[in-house]
């Protein structure tokens, strides 16, 4: 059975989480032919500023170099040695401009593309990479189709940009052969670099091509089934049915703790069944009168049936109750919009002596 992807079933885009892995792996988008063109404006940049002076440099220094040849004996290995160092070191540096401008150019294409990642996994060795099974797919399947397609257009544009260019030098190339000789060279270096000038021209075009190409190409094999995609918020969020137990479990808690609380109150304010909200306020702790827990329905009960076990006074007052459970949480000390109402209900409380704490 293969392990391929189902292309049909990958219908969702791919998630923000599923594009930063590909990245951390190393799979990002990359277009060959950015660097190719690069490369080809390196050597545009070495045919215009460095060719002409370089070569003149190099004819000069191997001209003096075969009018001192009479101090180079051949059959004696160091003069070899030395003979081969000089024309090493003169040819070394004519060729080290073009050398470090492909380097450049090469780095920067690749930068500009991805940032550099040091990935071991990309430069581990891998048996599937020699597999002729996958050397075949690769070449006869519908990536190879395409690359096999991009390189045909190329071959034909770069093709057509120069034999156009040829044809626009063909009447010149005549008057060359009445011309000075030592003019040829610098004409023929200015074809060269037209040539080389237009093929970059169209290189580039199909590099900017290619690199939109490479990124939708690169989304599209990132795309995800909706099974993925559910698979992928359970593992960010969790499971459903175990976060729904964690919360009730800690809601539980909360609610033991919070019920443990209700024999430290000194007041319970209460509607008949559906809101209770226990107070503590004591004259030497300092501050307003705090909640200790609140509740509704079966809590509010409960509240009112720990209060009255402790003998804990229990004040009904409907609308005070219901505007204070929807602004009081519990462990704060309640809102100024409620002292009046509150203090009255203690001073009610102090003058028949029903508190059994002394606020």
């Amino acid at each position: 059975m293969s392990d391929a992807p189902d292309r049909e079933s990958q219908t969702e885009e791919a998630t923000e989480k599923k594009i930063h892995d590909s990245l951390e792996k190393g799979d990002t988008p990359f277009s060959r032919e950015a660097s190719l063109f690069a490369s080809l404006l390196a050597s545009l940049l070495f045919f215009s500023f460095f060719l002409r002076s370089g070569a003149a440099r190099l004819v000069a220094a191997l001209q003096n170099i075969l009018d001192q040849s009479g101090q180079y004996r051949l059959g004696e290995g160091r003069n070899a040695a030395l003979l081969l160092g000089a024309v090493g070191k003169v040819a070394g540096a004519f060729v080290a401009p073009a050398l470090l401008l492909l380097i450049v150019a090469g780095v920067i294409a690749s930068v500009a593309q991805n940032p550099p990642r040091l990935i071991a996994e990309r430069i581990a060795p891998k048996f599937g990479r020699i597999s002729p099974r996958a050397g075949w797919s690769r070449i006869f399947g519908l990536r190879g189709a395409a690359e096999f397609g991009k390189s045909l257009l190329k071959l034909g544009a770069v093709g057509l940009v120069v034999t156009l260019v040829v044809k626009g030098e063909v009447a010149g190339a005549f008057l060359l052969l009445a011309s000075d000789p030592a003019a040829l060279a610098d004409h023929l270096l200015d074809i060269a670099r037209g040539q080389l000038a237009s093929i970059a021209a169209v290189t580039g075009a199909l590099a900017a091509a290619d690199l939109v190409w490479s990124r939708i190409h690169w989304r599209r094999d990132l795309r995800m089934t909706r099974q993925e995609v559910k698979e992928e918020q359970k593992q960010l969020l969790g499971d459903p049915m175990v976060k729904a137990r964690m919360r009730s479990v800690a809601l539980d808690r909360s609610r033991k703790r919070m019920m443990s609380a209700v024999p430290t109150a000194t007041l319970v304010v209460a509607n008949p069944t559906h809101y209770a909200i226990a107070l503590r306020y004591v004259r030497e702790e300092g501050g307003a009168p705090k909640v200790v827990a609140k509740g509704q329905d079966l809590i509010a009960l409960k509240i009112r049936e720990i209060a009255e076990a402790h003998d804990i006074p229990v004040v009904e007052d409907k609308a005070l109750a219901r505007s204070m459970y929807d602004r009081v949480d519990v462990d704060m000390m309640i809102p100024p919009d409620f002292y009046r109402a509150i203090a009255e209900i203690i001073h009610f409380l102090n003058s028949r002596g029903a508190g059994r704490r002394s606020p």
